[in-house]
């Protein structure tokens, strides 16, 4: 007997994912340009990193990807902040400092322990380090759940090289076999317009609809911060929580997983 076979969508429960640019912990606000513009990068603030996490936990994310975390250096009084936050939460952490494994800033004291981090709970598969061949910021995090791929980035300041990240992440997301998403600090100063050539390419698609901004945080009106999919993914629910204790807001996506499934 021949039997025909259709394709039907089975659909995996939400998985809430948070993206946080939380500019390792030093806060905001006037006293950060103290005494030097900039200055304050050089000092963390363990209130601050505090707050972070009670804001971080009060959203119950599954996963979290944590963009410019300090992972252990003077600055912190070696706290490892990517630690600090997944104990609160319950999650494994895993982390990687975001610069070249051949740059000299991983010889500087603060800088090589300036990293990108992934927190989740223990339906996490695998972790893979990828690093982009141009820019300073390097470092991709791919983070392996069951049905779904997610690939966290910090792209470069100059055009020019994130223009080249775009293309060497468009050949590494042409490798995956799962559904993706690609989220993080995309540093695109004319926000989607510029992605809209890598967005076209890979088939991917923005969570934020309706290109609201994310940076900077007192007064948002650029939109650096991504949570990009692909067409098997679902988004249920998406927000830019308005929390100034960076200056990035976060950006907190539920989503579900759209699987194609046989039946004779």
């Amino acid at each position: 007997m021949y039997m025909h076979e259709r394709a039907l969508a089975a659909t995996i429960r939400a998985v809430r994912l948070l993206i946080y640019n939380i500019r390792y912990a030093t806060g905001v606000g006037p006293a950060f340009h103290l005494p030097l513009p900039g200055a304050g990068y050089l000092r963390s603030n363990h209130q601050v990193l505090v707050r972070i996490t009670e804001f971080i936990k009060k959203q119950s994310p599954d996963v979290v990807g944590l963009i410019e975390v300090d992972t252990g250096s003077i600055r912190t009084g070696m706290v490892n902040q990517a630690d600090f936050i997944a104990r609160s939460l319950g999650h494994f952490s895993t982390y990687e400092c975001k610069y070249g494994v051949e740059s000299v800033n991983q010889l500087v004291p603060i800088l090589r322990k300036q990293g990108n981090a992934f927190l989740a709970g223990p339906s996490v598969r695998g972790e893979r380090f990828h690093y982009f061949d141009t820019g300073i910021k390097r470092l991709i995090i791919e983070l392996e759940l069951e049905n779904v791929a997610i690939f966290l980035v910090h792209l470069s300041l100059k055009y020019r090289h994130r223009q080249s990240q775009l293309r060497y992440l468009y050949d590494l997301l042409r490798t995956t076999t799962k559904p993706v998403i690609v989220a993080g600090d995309f540093n695109v100063f004319w926000g989607g317009h510029e992605l809209y050539l890598f967005t076209q390419a890979a088939g991917l698609t923005s969570a934020n609809v309706r290109a609201l901004p994310s940076y900077p945080s007192r007064g948002p009106r650029m939109e650096l911060d991504f949570i990009l999919h692909s067409a098997q993914i679902q988004v249920e629910h998406f927000e830019i929580p308005d929390i100034r204790l960076s200056d990035h807001l976060p950006l907190i996506c539920d989503f579900s997983v759209n699987l194609p499934t046989k039946t004779g």
